[in-house]
């Protein structure tokens, strides 16, 4: 039986939620590698729906769920995830949920941060949530952060505030601000440590310790592939990387134990905030998208942006991310469409190009070069086995995997977890 790591291969967005809910239901733990509370899964139980920003998706089911140290954890969004999630029904104790000891904290001033910046930014702004999500790593790697073990020892914290709030105090001076609050900081601290403290654990350990019953193992990634770090369409990406190969760093266990790699693919393409977007429509089919496929941002709420699939992204993600198989989600949305439309390639300055080039100004220029396709009458929701497809729609299906050269192993027709067509099990790989 194979670990399975679950990563985004467009910008985020893609029904991660449904999927690993999907798998979690199967695996006994699931444990989060990076990113915040600026990740977004929907969950569709039965009659109810979950929506979660920082807990794993495992949680709902039961499934021992775990924050690993690659996560910059707000631990009053945290309080307020718990709290709406036990008004659900969901039980969350030490027993079912843990947070790595070494994750860093996202504070208030973080916050305060992220959001001068942007107001500032004018015709530079970058989109963030504006949850204090870059600042927080910014911190980490600059070696100023506040960890979730340091909440234990709140009266030795002086040198590291002192390197904390010197970085701090002169970048709010530059935007007119008052220096940080140290006192009410160590105040809001001491209060909720105890809640944070109750769950905290080397994550590392105890995941070696599962790892060693043979035990099945999901790794959750947040956002996508094409907001990594590196890898994104910079500097309109996120503050950590996304790909696959962070689970092994973001959680504490080496390379070789993260298994299948599951991209999750939209069977259209979607963008939330600023940045390029090659086959973004901007018209009545755009809008259609939009409607259909109900596309608000789980977090921000935001309109995302819509467009035809875009084969050349996928294609460099799942390269970049080594995906063993996609999950392909939506596809339902695509019903009724006379004809539907993959884009194959760019023309660049006149130039044909196979992948999108690391430059902003590169990416603006990238003109999609289209293969059109028939659609299909009939619909695809809640389909679970390829005969339920329209033939034309299982065309679309397969000119995808062609495309993006990596096999389809799920297909999603509903937010609803058992419409799902298995047609390669990642655990079993």
């Amino acid at each position: 039986m194979a670990n399975v790591t679950v990563i985004g291969a467009q910008w985020g967005d893609e029904g991660k939620g449904k999927i690993v809910d999907w798998l979690a239901s199967r695996a006994d733990a699931v444990v989060r590698f990076q990113g915040g509370h600026n990740a977004g899964h929907t969950l569709v139980v039965g009659e109810q729906t979950y929506k979660l920003s920082l807990l794993p998706s495992g949680i709902v089911r039961g499934t021992l769920s775990l924050i690993g140290n690659g996560v910059v954890l707000d631990p009053w969004a945290l309080q307020a995830e718990i709290a709406k999630l036990e008004g659900q029904g969901v039980t969350i104790n030490a027993g079912n949920f843990g947070i790595a000891d070494n994750c860093p904290l996202i504070l208030p001033l973080h916050r305060d941060l992220d959001g001068l910046r942007e107001a500032a930014a004018g015709a530079g702004k970058i989109g963030t949530t504006g949850r204090g999500i870059g600042p927080a790593y910014e911190d980490k790697v600059g070696r100023r952060a506040i960890r979730v073990c340091d909440l234990a020892h709140l009266d030795a914290l002086t040198p590291q505030l002192d390197r904390l709030c010197a970085h701090h105090d002169a970048l709010r001076a530059g935007f007119g601000e008052p220096p940080v609050d140290r006192e009410g900081l160590l105040a809001a601290l001491r209060e909720i440590a105890p809640f944070v403290l109750q769950y905290a654990q080397p994550v590392w350990k105890r995941l070696n310790e599962v790892r060693k019953g043979n035990a099945r193992i999901l790794f959750e990634g947040a956002q996508g592939v094409l907001l990594d770090v590196d890898h994104g369409t910079y500097p309109f990406v996120t503050s950590s990387n996304t790909v696959s190969g962070t689970a092994a760093s973001g959680s504490g266990l080496g390379p070789n134990s993260t298994g299948f790699v599951l991209g999750i693919v939209k069977a259209y393409t979607t963008r939330v905030g600023s940045g390029p977007f090659p086959t973004e429509l901007e018209d009545e089919v755009g809008q259609r998208l939009g409607e259909r496929g109900h596309e608000f941002g789980t977090v921000t709420g935001r309109k995302r942006r819509c467009g035809w699939f875009d084969a050349v992204l996928v294609r460099q993600s799942c390269a970049i991310s080594g995906v063993t198989g996609i999950a392909l989600t939506k596809v339902d949305v695509l019903d009724g469409f006379a004809k539907v439309r993959i884009c194959t390639g760019y023309r660049i300055h006149g130039q044909l190009v196979d992948y999108l080039p690391a430059h902003a100004a590169d990416q603006a220029a990238a003109e999609p070069v289209y293969e059109e396709m028939d659609g299909w009458e009939g619909t695809t929701a809640g389909a679970r086995s390829w005969a339920d497809l329209p033939a034309q729609a299982i065309k679309y299906i397969r000119r995808i995997e062609e495309l993006i050269e990596t096999p389809v192993a799920l297909v999603s027709t509903s937010p609803e977890r058992e419409d799902t067509i298995l047609v390669r099990d990642p655990f079993m790989d």
